[in-house]
């Protein structure tokens, strides 16, 4: 390994405890008022914002040490439901940005009631029962900051609607991912996966695309032994499908 590398993910991992540090403190000005005073709504806006960006940032932090453990061939694969797995990258999602959303789907007890509440937000999930309640065995960590940033990239560029289709085919979890944004014209298809490197800000579409994180989102793939493919083109929105093996 090389010495700035090194360097890097020591500064990396160093900042987790910081982090933890001023989200706790946020989190105390904002729920003990009886111990730290009364807050006025422009107080809480401000504080509410600040731990939106905390969290952010943790996550942040938190990929790119997988990615360091991804590089080194490190994976650790675990038993879980992928109902669990579904909900989670999706609380973690909407934790950001809308805190009822997300305390709803924690509250989701059947798939049923988790493909209305997600309709209502314009995701329309799509799972066959039998795999709804079935436990899978992979490095969950990796596949769900797979899928969040998928699911991340799609939110954020869509127009109206997400579609949103997970299925097992032939020993490979399959994750399909469609919103129907702006779309990216082809003779950028490969050129999005390596703006993460090259962070090129003056081309319009690296920022317009689909997010910073495909080039991440590749290397695991890869590491797990998958694969991606993009179906898109200016105007007609994107679809990202992507095949980890089970």
């Amino acid at each position: 390994m090389e010495r700035n590398r090194i360097k890097f993910e020591f500064l990396v991992h160093d900042l987790k405890v910081p982090l933890a540090v001023i989200e706790a403190g946020i989190v105390s000005l904002l729920q003990k008022e009886d111990k730290y005073g009364p807050l006025t709504e422009k107080q809480a806006k401000v504080l509410k914002r600040a731990l939106r960006n905390t969290l952010i940032t943790r996550t942040l932090v938190n990929d790119a040490l997988e990615l360091g453990r991804s590089s080194e061939g490190i994976i650790t694969k675990t038993k879980f439901p992928l109902s669990g797995f579904v909900a989670q990258t999706l609380v973690e999602i909407f934790d950001l940005t809308d805190h009822q959303t997300a305390d709803r789907i924690r509250e989701c007890r059947s798939f049923s009631h988790m493909k209305r509440l997600l309709s209502e937000k314009g995701i329309f999930l799509e799972i066959d029962d039998g795999l709804w309640n079935r436990e899978l065995v992979l490095d969950e960590s990796k596949a769900r900051q797979i899928f969040r940033n998928l699911l991340n990239n799609a939110l954020k560029y869509r127009k109206k609607r997400v579609d949103l289709k997970i299925e097992e085919l032939e020993r490979f979890l399959h994750l399909f991912v469609r919103d129907d944004g702006e779309g990216i014209p082809a003779n950028y298809h490969e050129k999005i996966f390596q703006c993460y490197f090259q962070m090129d800000m003056q081309a319009d579409h690296c920022v317009r695309g689909h997010g910073l994180g495909l080039a991440g989102v590749l290397v695991l793939l890869e590491d797990m032994g998958g694969e991606m493919s993009l179906e898109s083109d200016l105007g007609k929105g994107a679809a990202f499908s992507v095949k980890i093996p089970l």
